[in-house]
């Protein structure tokens, strides 16, 4: 059966998880938009975006993306990515309703291959901002502080209300040639 994602619980250090933090919070704050509009949509999404152009960080996520498409995904993709610092707040009513990360009518000749998730809070933080697959059930820790997770793109999930606290997530997308 093919895989579907792989996780890896508690993988990255407290000293990992809080480079990221610091590094990512030296970059200025956006409202979150999605896809189709350069507006925010808070009934889809509701959360601060601070976007992210680290080669350290960028080659820490590469080695779980390059293992998970060996172990199973096996789709052509490049070292390529955009990463983003995400916190979903209680105050803002912080979530991301069902979507999936390709950009389907994307122009650009790439796409959007395989995606990555990076739990920077602990899950004591924070109450609700459950992160779920569409399609899939599955017993997985996606909450404990430096789990990082690996899916394919096109798989929708979201992001419940974060209903206490503050969600931090860093997020990664790895390009490849169109989907086909």
């Amino acid at each position: 059966m093919r895989d579907l994602y792989h996780v890896w619980p508690s993988t990255l250090t407290t000293g990992q998880v809080d480079k990221i933090t610091e590094i990512a919070l030296r970059q200025t704050p956006e409202k979150a938009t999605v896809f189709s509009s350069a507006e925010t949509m808070q009934g889809i999404r509701s959360c601060t975006v601070r976007w992210l152009e680290d080669d350290w960080i960028q080659s820490l996520l590469w080695s779980y993306v390059e293992q998970a498409n060996h172990r199973g995904f096996n789709v052509a993709i490049d070292r390529q990515s955009e990463m983003q610092f995400t916190e979903y707040t209680a105050e803002q009513g912080g979530h991301y309703g069902w979507h999936h990360d390709v950009q389907w009518n994307g122009q650009s000749g790439l796409d959007r291959k395989l995606s990555v998730t990076v739990q920077l809070s602990g899950a004591d933080e924070y109450e609700g901002g459950d992160f779920e697959f569409e399609e899939l059930k599955t017993n997985a820790d996606f909450r404990s502080k430096g789990t990082v997770l690996v899916f394919p793109s096109y798989l929708r999930h979201r992001i419940h209300p974060v209903t206490a606290g503050t969600r931090r997530a860093l997020v990664a997308w790895f390009f490849g040639p169109r989907w086909t």
